[in-house]
């Protein structure tokens, strides 16, 4: 899996806090959506049972979730798993 900036991290969480079509995107297919950022994630990390956590708690938490995840490519796991 390829490290990624904070930027990259932060340019996720609002997407994912803000942008509807991005977030089915990212449901649908988390390497295309995540390839229009440039960011890569080996199709192993990706849940076969995918979720997110909703826009408002993305957005409420998004301080807390930074604080917990290095990078944007090891995100991708974690916010498709739906955990909160």
């Amino acid at each position: 899996m390829a490290t990624h900036s904070p930027q990259d991290l932060d340019l996720l969480l609002s997407k994912l806090s803000a942008d509807d079509n991005f977030r089915q995107r990212f449901l649908s297919d988390p390497q295309i959506a995540l390839g229009g950022m440039g960011i890569r994630i080996d199709a192993a990390q990706i849940p076969a049972l995918r979720s997110l956590p909703s826009k408002e708690v993305l957005a409420a938490n998004r301080h807390a979730i930074k604080g917990k995840l290095e990078n944007a490519a090891g995100a991708i796991p974690f916010f498709l798993s739906g955990q909160r």
